[in-house]
């Protein structure tokens, strides 16, 4: 799970993509991969921990992806009126990565 590269606790992604949300064209943004991605790596994310800020490539791209997958997955979860996250994404996020694990194992 993604760390602060600063203080190394533990951060919540439903807390980062909430800090995205304040952006003017943030709904376009959400529709697409290639801009998602973009717009997160070059975004300044500030530690809700250690107050410090520090910019999305210095989070797990991967894990990023996943979570752009599962908001587009779920319909509804993101509240845009309220610019709020519904879901828990790091919940979804580590149950994904378990099963891709049991998936290799199975499959291994």
């Amino acid at each position: 799970m993604a760390k602060c590269p600063l203080c190394g606790k533990p951060l919540d992604w439903a807390e980062l993509i909430g800090q995205m949300l304040v952006l003017e064209n943030a709904e376009e943004i959400f529709r697409e991969r290639e801009r998602f991605m973009e717009t997160f790596e070059g975004f300044v994310f500030k530690c809700p921990h250690c107050g410090e800020e520090f910019y999305g490539k210095n989070l797990p791209r991967k894990e990023a992806e996943k979570v752009f997958a599962l908001l587009k997955e779920f319909k509804g979860s993101i509240d845009w009126e309220n610019r709020k996250v519904r879901l828990r994404l790091n919940s979804l996020l580590a149950l994904d990565t378990m099963l891709e694990q049991w998936d290799r194992k199975v499959k291994g």
